[in-house]
């Protein structure tokens, strides 16, 4: 006869399944993780799905199709913890509130000695986040009802900051809130892409030492990307950053009205293996990176030559030409049976081809290499050396 697991089995199990596939956890995370019931920051959820690798919204956005909060996905919480490197008695600002269950996390790891401030702009998600908290324990955790744009000064300063929303920019207020030493973890987006950076303070710069790839909700109060449609159906969609120049008059002619090409590169990969550090190659070397989006129905008209993965590809735009990443199963070898290469339109589509294949070959050289990512106030006059991408608060700074 099959019982139906408990709780703590089902907690169990699933942070066993991250160690074995998706994260390699420190002791301190991994006893966090077995320990805060994340079933209890999720009233009315079924417990099977409360323990699955998965987003759980808890609030959808009215005006959007991505939600307002979420619990995030499990694998990628304990990914930015361990990114963090909190220690005991550390005070931790947490942006982005949820369902509290992450700052219960972090309350837990800076133990009896720290605390944990966490912030969220919606009054339901805040009070949501304040009451599971209390139900389960952790009183001491103080929740505020606030912009997470602003931080809380009132607190600081602070050994470690989590961003669990995405971000566009570095707000300014912030810097002087986290001490110099302290460690900076947030979702930070450049170029149509999202990775979690963990960043420690050094004066007036803030530099990395670990970035991996994820997305979060965006926090509410930054746009600093626009959206450019390329047919009148809106199936086919350019997302670029406000720096930027797209046409997409001129992009859409080229679409419509000159044949696609093809050119592949020499770089081969497995059926499993990632190869999104082509798009984080690229943009440490070039500004005309962007992200292009397909939608089903432009597919199924074949209306464009299908992009690697439809919803979010990267894409190189330049006046009225364009290129993306493609892959095609070419070859008998077993172990990397699919090939990356470039589609590309336009009047320069073989120059422009040719120049995203570059950025695949950088790539295939050294493919687990990550860039140093330094950032500094935008106002700073100090010159880092490296690929400089400006934002309005912050400089990026990206150096392999």
């Amino acid at each position: 006869m099959n019982q139906t697991p408990t709780a703590a089995e089902l907690r169990n199990r699933l942070v066993d399944e991250m160690i074995m596939t998706t994260v390699t956890l420190t002791p301190d995370v991994e006893h966090a993780l077995r320990t805060v019931s994340r079933e209890a920051f999720l009233p009315g959820i079924d417990l099977k799905d409360a323990y699955t690798d998965q987003a759980v919204t808890i609030k959808d956005n009215p005006n959007g199709p991505l939600a307002l909060s979420c619990a995030s996905v499990p694998s990628v919480v304990a990914m930015m913890l361990v990114q963090l490197d909190v220690q005991p008695g550390d005070n931790i600002l947490e942006i982005g509130a949820g369902t509290g269950y992450n700052a219960a996390l972090l309350a837990e790891l800076t133990g009896g000695l720290g605390s944990v401030t966490s912030i969220d702009i919606d009054p339901d998600v805040a009070l949501h986040a304040r009451t599971m908290l209390n139900r389960t324990g952790y009183q001491r955790v103080t929740v505020i009802e606030r912009d997470g744009l602003i931080g809380a000064p009132e607190n600081a300063p602070y050994d470690r900051m989590l961003a669990a929303v995405g971000l566009w920019d570095v707000p300014t207020a912030w810097w002087d809130q986290l001490r110099d030493g302290g460690r900076l973890v947030l979702p930070l987006r450049w170029r149509g892409q999202t990775r979690s950076v963990a960043l420690t303070r050094r004066g007036d710069t803030l530099v990395s030492d670990d970035m991996k790839l994820c997305g979060f909700v965006p926090i509410i109060g930054q746009d600093g990307e626009r959206t450019a449609r390329l047919n009148e159906d809106d199936t086919v969609r350019v997302h670029y950053d406000e720096d930027q120049v797209v046409d997409a008059d001129a992009l859409s002619v080229s679409l419509r009205d000159t044949p696609g090409i093809e050119t592949l590169s020499e770089q081969r990969i497995g059926g499993e293996e990632s190869f999104d550090g082509v798009w984080l190659r690229a943009t440490a070397s070039d500004d005309r990176v962007c992200r292009l989006e397909v939608t089903s129905d432009a597919l199924k008209q074949e209306l464009i030559i299908r992009p690697v993965i439809p919803g979010r590809s990267p894409l190189l735009v330049d006046g009225d030409s364009l290129a993306y990443l493609i892959v095609r199963r070419e070859g008998t070898d077993p172990d990397r049976p699919f090939r990356l290469g470039a589609a590309a339109y336009g009047p320069r589509a073989v120059d422009l081809a040719q120049d995203l294949i570059g950025h695949i070959e950088a790539w295939g050289n050294a493919r687990t290499s990550v860039p140093r990512l330094t950032i500094t106030p935008a106002k700073t006059d100090a010159a880092i050396a490296g690929h400089v991408i400006n934002k309005p608060e912050s400089r990026l700074t990206l150096t392999y």
